[in-house]
């Protein structure tokens, strides 16, 4: 089949630009002229965009052998066993010390309140409350050009694997959970596979959800000047979420007729189950191909731990390896953490490697971010703290101990948010930045 520039949508040049012909629809790779004002202006590359990743784990670290020595810090430390795999990318990471939520109570919990800093029992008589993740707070900026406006990945049976409670790491301005993809084979289908339904019969589905949508909306109205204080106030939150379904549907709606993007040759569809360290492996490939074709720039991986350990050799659960005292316990702590690092410096590799349109690396332009909620042992203090990448000005390469052992671990989140252009002002029970980390 013969294209002509004339087949080229011209009307808004950008990555989600495709080739139309009589019979065809076909999506064009990732062009550095796509990312530019317009074809006169090709020229001139695209500042590639900024780009959030938090990666999250349960039942924390191997205390002992995780941790830098407290007393060795800046540029001269030396990186202790369970994060030694990282040693080739040291100048290009920093780790913190002294980070906690002050709220967190539940020592089962790797991530439920990882990226929201909430207190669960802010509302009065209620047993379980959250708030906004930091992930979504940048999503709302980050995630408006993009067909996902983020993306969460799981795992399953998360609970085994110390999360707690939530679909994901992600929860909304509700503070209502966020689902995510808990395998490799299920997120490589939302970003690459198209569906076979006719573009006619989705485009009627969608009418029929925002029919039924304005209906709820309607009723719900004219209940409005009937109800008690407080139940007004739920039907504020209410209409809250229907907002958020409303802009969902809008986003559907503008990218109904394009199709997606495929990945690169080296990005196979994931085949059979997966699970543990190969199913870790696999999701960071994955998401480095999500962000190849730009499909989102927002991501939150909540980690396996149960099954992780087991596909390491281990026959203990995630749970009797975190009660670790000197012996087998203990053994399959600091191997899991030897591991995790492992796979960590993989994902760095490949995001150093990976180019974008002017030559910098996807590396250059992300935000990372790697922990738990829990420190070690069912302690909730001092959380497991990693970050690297470009994307947020970090002057990486150092061991950072914060003066105040109570730090929010949201103060991290406000710093990194406001480091890739977030105009935010608190985040969480954030006092404030973390300026140590640009200077």
């Amino acid at each position: 089949m013969n294209y002509t520039r004339s087949s080229l949508s011209l009307s808004r040049p950008t990555r989600r630009a495709f080739l139309r012909s009589g019979s065809a629809l076909i999506a064009l790779p990732f062009l550095e002229s796509l990312g530019a004002k317009s074809f006169a202006a090709a020229s001139k590359v695209a500042a590639p965009p900024k780009r959030m990743i938090f990666l999250g784990f349960g039942w924390g670290v191997t205390k002992e052998s995780w941790y830098p020595d407290i007393n060795t810090t800046g540029s001269d430390y030396e990186l202790p066993k369970g994060l030694r795999a990282l040693q080739r990318h040291k100048k290009d990471f920093t780790i913190i010390q002294n980070l906690t939520n002050q709220f967190s109570n539940e020592a089962h919990w790797g991530s439920t309140f990882y990226l929201t800093g909430a207190n669960r029992y802010a509302e009065p008589g209620q047993s379980f409350y959250n708030s906004v993740s930091a992930d979504q707070v940048a999503a709302e900026v980050l995630g408006k050009e993009t067909r996902f406006t983020s993306l969460q990945l799981g795992c399953d049976r998360a609970q085994d694997s110390g999360h707690g409670p939530g679909l994901s790491m992600s929860w909304n301005r509700q503070g209502k959970p966020i689902a995510g993809l808990n395998s490799p084979v299920a997120a490589y289908h939302k970003l690459f596979s198209d569906t076979d339904t006719p573009l006619e019969e989705r485009q009627a589905l969608l009418k029929q959800k925002r029919s039924v949508l304005d209906t709820v909306i309607e009723n719900a109205r004219t209940m409005n000047g009937k109800l008690s204080k407080n139940d007004t106030e739920k039907l504020d939150e209410y209409f809250q979420s229907i907002r958020e379904i409303e802009t969902r549907l809008s986003k559907e709606e503008q990218w109904l007729d394009v199709p997606k993007a495929r990945p690169s040759e080296a990005m196979n569809e994931p085949q059979g189950e997966i699970e543990g360290y190969e199913e870790v492996k696999l999701m960071y490939d994955i998401m480095v191909a999500a962000m190849q074709v730009d499909a989102t720039r927002v991501m939150t991986y909540r980690q396996p731990v149960d099954t992780f350990i087991r596909s390491l050799g281990a026959t203990i659960t995630g749970h009797n390896m975190s009660h670790y005292t000197n012996g087998s316990r203990l053994s399959v702590s600091e191997m899991r953490d030897q591991k995790q690092s492992e796979l960590l410096a993989y994902f760095i590799d490949k995001l150093k490697a990976t180019k974008e349109t002017d030559g910098s690396s996807l590396f250059d332009n992300l935000s990372l971010s790697y922990g738990s909620n829990i420190e070690s042992i069912h302690y909730l203090k001092n959380c497991p703290t990693v970050l690297t990448g470009g994307g947020a000005g970090v002057n990486h390469g150092r061991h950072l101990v914060m003066e105040d052992d109570k730090t929010p671990l949201c103060n991290l989140w406000l710093s990194l948010l406001q480091g890739v252009g977030v105009n935010a002002d608190s985040q969480g029970d954030s006092t404030g930045t973390i300026k140590e980390l640009w200077t």
